[in-house]
């Protein structure tokens, strides 16, 4: 494994000394917890820009499968209790035309995380082999990798992890500091991803939607994620917590302002969003919505209107 990441291992110990080296330059010790702190953190704002016309198309392809959702419950009813082969393969085959058709992908939503687990190993490794004195594969020199490794943050060492304090070896007076630290930022990641997840579906979803089978899907997530991330935050070192939760405030930053600003239309933030342009005198009516309102008024006869002619007048004519 570590052979084949070494090329983004390469990329990481270089982004890490170059942070590392600005940190140092601006006037921060250069064996302090806080610089490769601020140096874990530089990591994630260029993984994460990087990342980001990828969240975009994630972004495109999510709100297309919330909008597709009532389609393919059409197509789930026409196919309901039909278990022959042949209509499990029409059934694939008309659902991957509408997939196709509306651009959607119901594997966009684990995207960047799938993009970023390699990034996430690699920097394993890279503390690893810090821990064990070895230098890095790149620009990372011995004395760099002891510095990273010794450097401790808040009282903690930022090579240890909560359960390593367990350990018979693990002692001084870090112990304590390590496991508050690494129970804080593991709770608040678990909490960033859950805040995260949960404005996704109370303020971003078509009500169309709500009960669908993605929607199931993203309510199983909720819970799923952040119990992942508070079981196995623990076995990490806190280096490895402090890229995670970073990782995930971003994420939660960046929910917020697409659902603020690019709501799905028909969810609550849209109707927050027109009400609040509206206000401001900003908002603009849709082509799509002027359309429906002619088509929807009554067409008005041409030419002068002929008057009625009552009973007397008729008399007289006769």
């Amino acid at each position: 494994m570590p052979d084949l990441l070494w090329p983004i291992k390469w990329v990481i110990e270089l982004i890490l000394v170059v942070f590392h080296n600005i940190w140092t330059f601006v006037g921060f010790g250069a064996d302090s917890g806080l610089t490769w702190v601020l140096t874990v953190v530089g990591l994630v704002l260029v993984v994460r820009a990087a990342l980001i016309p990828v969240f975009v198309r994630q972004i495109k392809s999510q709100r297309n499968m919330m909008l597709v959702q009532p389609e393919l419950q059409k197509l789930q009813k026409k196919y309901k209790g039909k278990t022959d082969r042949d209509s499990r393969e029409k059934f694939a085959r008309e659902q991957m035309d509408l997939y196709k058709r509306t651009g959607s992908n119901p594997l966009s939503s684990c995207l960047p995380l799938l993009l970023q687990m390699p990034i996430f190993i690699s920097l394993f490794f890279v503390i690893n082999d810090a821990q064990n004195n070895r230098s890095g594969v790149g620009i990372l020199s011995a004395e760099l990798a002891e510095s990273f490794r010794e450097a401790s943050f808040l009282g903690a060492k930022l090579s240890a992890t909560f359960i390593s304090t367990f350990d018979d070896g693990f002692e001084g007076e870090s112990v304590w500091a390590v496991r508050i630290l690494a129970a804080v930022m593991v709770v608040l990641m678990s909490a960033s991803q859950f805040i995260t997840q949960r404005q996704i579906m109370a303020k971003n979803q078509n009500p169309d939607a709500q009960n669908s089978q993605f929607m199931q899907t993203q309510k199983i997530l909720l819970y799923v994620l952040p119990f992942v991330f508070l079981i196995s935050g623990v076995s990490f070192p806190l280096a490895l917590v402090t890229y995670w939760l970073s990782s995930n405030i971003w994420t939660m930053v960046q929910q917020f302002i697409v659902i603020r600003n690019m709501p799905t239309p028909g969810s609550i933030a849209y109707k927050e969003r027109q009400a609040r342009l509206a206000k401001k005198g900003k908002l603009k009516i849709e082509e799509g919505s002027a359309a429906e309102n002619t088509e929807a008024e009554p067409e008005k006869p041409s030419g002068q209107r002929q008057q009625p002619v009552n009973k007397s007048r008729r008399k007289k004519k006769k």
